[in-house]
């Protein structure tokens, strides 16, 4: 075999396994972008359900756990109820607020005799994490709470999360069994969603309520351009490998 054939043949090995190559690289670099296409019209589902229900007059509780039962979406729906708060039993949730770093105050609510709601009641700031630092939140008279409905998640979202610090009062994320098994009560006798209250009608009383994110990030639709567009630079280097390769160069 001459040189020039050994060339060539190496020359066409190698546009093989660049055409090889960059067909998977595109199949991927397509799957991605499809993908955040169809992202895209979930999320912006998502944010017109929460818009338009969060816009909703609220329900009684009753009202939402009939609907929960029937394996209805609660997820953001308004609801009002009335009980009192066990302070003894609260839980905290590390999280920020407004630049401050914090805790979300998890109370149970009891709204009849051994029956109980955990109610995010909002924020407070890193150093009155403890009730006795804030004996002002500690109210001792029945409360009307008016909120949203959240659901309890089965996990926490990635292996990002911390886990929880149960021997510290410190959650990560929202185990609502972690939460119920920390006030030694029954698991039978609390409901099996949260409630974030809604801000005080005074803003600057503690807790901060109306803590829920509801303004979502939606950036799927760059996200899918960029694939998009990385696939279509993949084509063009493809092509122009393949015209050199046409023309002998």
């Amino acid at each position: 075999m001459t040189a020039q054939a050994t060339t060539e043949k190496k020359s066409k090995t190698w546009l093989w396994l660049a055409l090889i190559s960059g067909a998977i690289v595109l199949a991927i670099l397509l799957s991605l972008g499809t993908w955040q296409v169809k992202r895209l019209a979930w999320k912006e589902n998502l944010l017109a359900t929460i818009e338009e229900r969060t816009e909703a007059k609220p329900v009684e509780l009753s009202e939402l756990l009939k609907r929960y039962e029937a394996g209805e979406d609660i997820e953001y729906l308004p609801v009002e109820t009335e009980g009192y708060f066990d302070h003894d039993n609260e839980q905290h949730f590390f999280a920020t607020f407004d630049g401050m770093s914090g805790y979300y105050v998890y109370s149970p609510l009891m709204i009849d005799k051994d029956r109980y709601i955990f109610v995010n009641r909002g924020f407070v700031p890193f150093e009155l994490k403890e009730p006795n630092a804030r004996p002002e939140t500690l109210v001792s008279f029945s409360q009307d709470v008016v909120g949203l409905a959240r659901k309890a998640p089965k996990d926490k979202a990635g292996w990002v999360v911390p886990e929880n610090d149960l021997e510290k009062n410190i959650f990560h994320w929202k185990d609502l069994d972690a939460m119920i098994g920390r006030t030694g009560k029954p698991a039978e006798q609390f409901l099996p969603f949260f409630i974030d209250q809604n801000r005080n009608a005074n803003r600057a009383q503690l807790p901060y309520g109306g803590v829920t994110i509801i303004n979502l990030p939606n950036n799927h639709l760059q996200y899918a351009i960029t694939w998009y567009g990385l696939a279509l630079t993949l084509v063009g280097v493809l092509g122009y490998y393949l015209i050199r390769y046409r023309r002998g160069s």
